[in-house]
């Protein structure tokens, strides 16, 4: 069974750092892609960020990029996202999600069968 859990989230101020883990369990975690994305109160969940199985291809929505990486480290089954310079448009419930295939590296939510509980985010201005 698939489990992804979600940690770091917080209440920080525009410009502050933030880091979120996702512990993964379940099935072989070097085999699968992992990807971050959010939701907004009212609004869609979005893409964030994706990291392929070996972590060597990466994908960024245009909205964090230069401000958010994505990495992970298979030995502890665990991915990351690192927040820097966090605007307040950066609030949101966060999310990691992988797909069901194997080696399958997207930015689609549709591709992703297994999600964590998320982990909120607030940045205030």
């Amino acid at each position: 069974q698939v489990q992804l859990v979600e940690s770091g989230g917080g209440l920080v101020q525009a410009g502050d750092s933030l880091r979120l883990a996702c512990s993964y369990s379940g099935r072989t975690f070097s085999w699968y892609a992992v990807a971050w994305f959010r939701q907004a109160a009212g609004m869609e969940r979005e893409f964030v960020a994706a990291i392929s199985h070996n972590g060597r291809n990466t994908n960024y929505a245009y909205a964090v990029k230069e401000r958010f990486t994505i990495s992970r480290d298979n030995a502890k089954n665990a991915a990351f996202l690192q927040m820097n310079s966090l605007k307040p448009e950066d609030t949101a419930v966060y999310y990691c999600a992988t797909p069901a295939q194997v080696f399958k590296f997207s930015a689609q939510r549709e591709e992703f069968a297994y999600w964590g509980q998320g982990t909120q985010v607030t940045v205030s201005s």
